[in-house]
């Protein structure tokens, strides 16, 4: 935000507005941000049904009139949770699934930004500054590279970085192997922790995003008055709109990059080796930061669900329009029979339609025969004979290839158990391909209909197995695929 948006029409329209500053000017904010950062942003939990939301807000507000009084917030849990999701409000967003009755209740991302910034406002022991420094020297750098169109200069900043690798290597085989002292370890923690919090803190927002385009398409479809064409034509245009935006892009960029399970098995080693520092363990930093990864992509999965979960129901929709059209239809349809049929046994007097052009062929409607049901074929009860059977080849019946994919199944499960995902190429190396071409098409039925899968276009992977030919030799068969991964 610039300095020319921060006038005083703007600033009073967000005190008056923006949920993030009635939050802060509530008098129950201190019990909102601690409740609702102790329920929702520290366990990172994305969606809670009202009881147990409810139940966890009558323990605390217990402990509370323990302390200060009996009279201190008088309302049941329920009834405050209930205040807090009003429109007036905006803190929390209150929803039903489809299929339950229980309220579900998520934090709005207002309230996330109100929290955040209540966190800033505590004193820090240390503050670091070398790394965010660096971070902005080395997006700058990201910039400036990233644009340049002179090969010239691109192969030179190359080779600059090439030299300054080449010095790093002849220092560390020499010895002299430089390191982080604990001012620079916990400078760049702290960098880390922060980026992690704001990461997981902007899910939120854009799976807000997308539901605030799907209630004005919604809107749009409601108010449309015009053709169904164009008003899909503009519905798909506005989701295309918001998958080729920055936003959109990004979003899928950084999803990609970590449902690489190389990557994932990076940053799990790379966690444990920088908790393990003395310097670290001495910070007692939080024992899910162990697993902040996982967090991320559980909160990737839930904005992908939801986004998925918006476009089914925005094709119900869509399904009911066209059901209730369809059956305007019917009753023009119906009605037109009626009346035929009403006029069948009296003609009307006079001419029954007056046609402009001479040569025009008339058919009228009463001269067309009604509906004749199809006769059914009558099905005589034979006996069957014994036939001759020397002529019939029965070896075809035997080269049948029946893949058992139950036996598919279970493999895939057990590979599972001990870890989140496994790639097909991992799985086949386990357990080889034993009928060829039909199993391993089988593998990928089964990863369509069965087990969430995900596909890495630009990883292509070689699949091979061995094949016993007629003569008794046997050859290898390989396969090119896109690196396909099973996820738990």
């Amino acid at each position: 935000m610039t300095d020319s948006t921060l006038d005083f029409a703007t600033l009073d329209a967000l005190r008056i507005h923006h949920p993030a500053w009635r939050l802060l000017r509530s008098d129950h904010a201190p019990l909102i941000a601690s409740f609702l950062h102790r329920v929702f942003v520290v366990p990172n939990v994305r969606v809670m049904g009202a009881a147990d939301l409810a139940e966890a807000l009558e323990d605390e507000l217990y402990a509370l009139r323990q302390h200060l009084g009996e009279t201190a917030f008088p309302k049941s849990a329920l009834a405050y949770l209930n205040d807090w999701a009003a429109p007036d409000k905006g803190w929390l967003r209150k929803f039903y699934r489809p299929g339950t009755d229980e309220p579900q209740f998520d934090l709005t991302p207002a309230t996330e930004k109100a929290i955040a910034w209540l966190t800033q406002l505590a004193e820090r022991q240390f503050i670091g500054t070398e790394s965010r420094l660096l971070v902005l020297f080395d997006l700058l750098q990201q910039m400036s590279e990233g644009s340049e169109t002179d090969p010239a200069k691109r192969l030179a900043e190359l080779q600059r970085k090439r030299d300054e690798l080449d010095t790093e290597i002849a220092r560390v085989l020499s010895g002299d192997v430089p390191l982080l002292d604990d001012t620079g370890l916990k400078d760049r923690f702290q960098q880390f922790m922060r980026g992690a919090r704001e990461l997981l803190a902007d899910f939120r927002e854009v799976e807000y995003n997308f539901r605030q385009l799907d209630r004005r398409v919604r809107e749009r479809i409601a108010l449309w008055d015009g053709g169904k064409g164009a008003l899909l034509a503009e519905i798909m245009g506005a989701r295309e709109a918001i998958a080729d935006s920055d936003q959109g892009r990004s979003f899928r960029a950084f999803w990609e990059f970590l449902l690489s399970s190389r990557r994932q098995e990076e940053l799990s080693a790379r966690l444990d080796q920088v908790l393990a520092q003395p310097a670290i363990s001495a910070l007692n930093p939080d024992t899910r930061l162990r697993r902040v990864h996982y967090d991320w992509l559980e909160a990737g999965e839930h904005t992908q669900r939801t986004v998925a979960q918006l476009s089914q129901q925005l094709r119900r929709f869509l399904d009911d329009q066209a059901w209730l059209e369809n059956r305007r239809i019917m009753d023009l349809l119906h009605g037109i029979e009626s009346k035929a049929l009403a006029l069948r046994a009296k003609l009307p007097d006079g001419p029954v339609m007056e046609i402009a052009e001479f040569r025009a062929d008339i058919e009228l409607p009463l001269e067309r025969p009604l509906f004749t049901p199809a006769v059914k074929p009558v099905i005589a009860d034979l006996a069957v004979e014994v036939g001759d059977d020397d002529d019939i080849d029965a070896g075809a019946l035997f080269e049948q290839v029946v893949v058992d994919r139950a036996r598919l199944m279970r493999h895939i499960r057990q590979c599972l158990q001990d870890r989140a995902q496994t790639t097909l190429r991992e799985l086949i190396e386990r357990q080889p391909l034993e009928q060829g071409l039909a199993e391993l098409v089988a593998y990928l039925q089964l990863g369509s209909e069965t087990f969430a899968t995900a596909i890495e276009e630009d990883r292509p992977e070689p699949i091979e197995w061995s094949v016993a030919m007629a003569d008794g030799e046997t050859r290898i068969r390989r396969a090119q695929l896109p690196r396909v991964i099973f996820m738990r």
